[in-house]
């Protein structure tokens, strides 16, 4: 069997402002047969530039650099190459981070605290598979973005919710607000579907535990 040449090999361009991080980074490349590192850069513009002149297959960059982000460079080459690999390794690694790279193009998505052999699998997903995306963390940023979206009150809803922590019932809310009684406990009920909840007791609990509420009231919470 012949050997495959270096022209085979697939070609990679390291992205990051931490020289420490980025030759890490090149060494484990270097180091797995099929992987060649054509270029290094710590800047965006740097990065433009490096793959401009060398069109690598993949592009393995950090989030936060001097002059802008990973995002400015997956963004830019991603708009005239839907083939080209795209992968983040970042030390922030929350919820936000991993749906801005996956809404501005990135193939994979990796933590800098996971092994470098992590780093190396996502590369070679992203020549495969470069408009898909790979993130060990995704399912669990999804479902919780899901629960925030299923918890979210509209404006009106939160008015109600105001006047249910002042101690109003459906007739004292209605009159608030110039609503028929039936709307405002059609706007309650929802309430409590929403917040998981079976009475205003409940509501309210939930309601401040994850910050639809600055501060319970003092009187009775029974309904």
């Amino acid at each position: 069997m012949t050997a495959a040449s270096p022209e085979d090999d697939v070609r990679v361009l390291v992205v990051d402002d931490h020289e420490l991080i980025r030759q890490g980074l090149v060494g484990a490349f270097s180091r797995e047969p099929g992987m060649q590192v054509v270029g290094e850069a710590d800047t965006v513009g740097s990065a433009l530039k490096s793959y401009a002149e060398q069109r690598p297959q993949v592009v393995v960059t950090d989030l936060q650099l001097p002059d802008g982000t990973g995002l400015d460079i997956i963004r830019a080459i991603r708009k005239e190459n839907q083939q080209a690999g795209l992968v983040v390794v970042t030390m922030h690694s929350g919820d936000e981070q991993i749906f801005a790279s996956m809404e501005a193009g990135a193939s994979a998505f990796v933590g800098k605290d996971a092994p470098s052999a992590e780093v190396v699998k996502a590369a070679r997903h992203a020549v495969v598979s470069p408009r898909s995306f790979l993130c060990a963390g995704l399912v669990g940023a999804m479902m919780r973005r899901a629960s925030a979206e299923s918890t979210r009150l509209s404006d009106r809803e939160h008015q109600v919710l105001v006047l249910l922590a002042d101690g109003l019932g459906a007739g004292g809310i209605a009159q608030k607000l110039y609503l028929s009684e039936s709307t405002a406990k059609s706007h309650i009920a929802r309430i409590y579907q929403k917040l998981g909840a079976n009475n205003r007791a409940q509501a309210l609990v939930t309601a401040m535990r994850i910050g639809l509420l600055s501060s319970l009231p003092s009187r009775d919470l029974s309904d």
